[in-house]
């Protein structure tokens, strides 16, 4: 008999799923770091995502029983968690922020930024911003978000990749505030001319060359274009310091994330006053910065 046929005829409810996930998860040593980083939130993600069950409410179904067509998709599912080493975002097409809801392929970086957690938080970036660009937009999960955390503010986006603005054009047409966002195709500030913001978000790729060599297999099924950065990891984030001032308001700034690269870049940078952010999952990773600190 075929392991997942074995496992459909022996596994019942969303608990022997779960369970029986984390463990094949753990005796596979996949790697997580893609919406979740462990396994049993990684199981109860595909799981619930798989049987069209909100992802966020596991107790009521838990002890649910499954259908044969059902076991047949979770157990499908979870095996191919484990013999592709795809992120489950691709195999669900779905990834979450801040409890929106994104469409996701291997076009796209899987959506997983900090500034996600920072644009819903009580730090107050910009003063009621009219005007957001959110740069190597992606997915468009950032500029979407800031169109719902901003209502009144009219959203730019942009990213050099076709494919990623395909899939952005995607999320921002299924969006509620589709008539709010503008996407650019173009290499950072490029196709915006001299249009100027209150407020810039960015998750540029920040992953030096060494790291890339060393990626596991989950993440080399991203775009590379949209991870790596030079030697240091800082070369598009070098870019972005520079040409910044000329697209911001006057009391406007730059909220950007730059992974680890933290004491690199105060050491090039030690003019600047970087205001680091920390987000529950992280601490040094984004900062912040004013038109006026940038030009200073």
């Amino acid at each position: 008999m075929p392991k997942n046929q074995k496992v459909e005829n022996e596994l019942l409810t969303v608990r022997d799923f779960i369970r029986h996930g984390v463990s094949c998860f753990n005796k596979a040593g996949i790697v997580y770091g893609h919406g979740t980083d462990n396994a049993f939130d990684e199981a109860t993600y595909l799981v619930l995502e798989t049987l069209h069950l909100p992802v966020n409410q596991l107790e009521p179904y838990l002890d649910a029983r499954l259908t044969k067509p059902e076991r047949k998709a979770v157990a499908t599912i979870l095996d191919k968690r484990i013999t592709t080493r795809k992120p489950a975002a691709y195999l669900t097409h779905k990834a979450y922020i801040q409890g929106l809801s994104f469409y996701v392929d291997e076009r796209v970086l899987v959506p997983r930024s900090l500034i996600g957690e920072l644009l819903c938080s009580d730090f107050i970036l910009a003063d009621n911003p009219a005007t957001v660009l959110d740069l190597c937009t992606g997915s468009g999960c950032l500029a979407i978000l800031a169109a719902h955390v901003f209502p009144s503010a009219q959203i730019d986006a942009t990213d050099l990749s076709p494919d990623a603005l395909a899939i952005a054009k995607k999320n921002v047409k299924e969006s509620d505030c589709a008539d709010r966002i503008t996407l650019y195709k173009g290499d950072l500030f490029k196709p915006l001319k001299n249009k100027k913001y209150d407020l810039i978000i960015t998750n540029p790729p920040y992953v030096d060359k060494r790291a890339m060599k060393d990626l596991p297999p989950e993440y080399r099924h991203e775009p590379r274009m949209a991870l790596a950065s030079g030697d240091d990891g800082l070369d598009i984030i070098r870019r972005i310091l520079a040409e910044a001032p000329q697209h911001l308001m006057a009391g406007g700034g730059l909220l950007c994330e730059i992974g680890r690269g933290r004491d690199l870049l105060e050491a090039e940078y030690p003019h600047l006053e970087f205001l680091w952010l920390d987000t529950e999952t992280s601490a040094g990773e984004v900062f912040w910065l004013t038109r006026g600190q940038l030009t200073r």
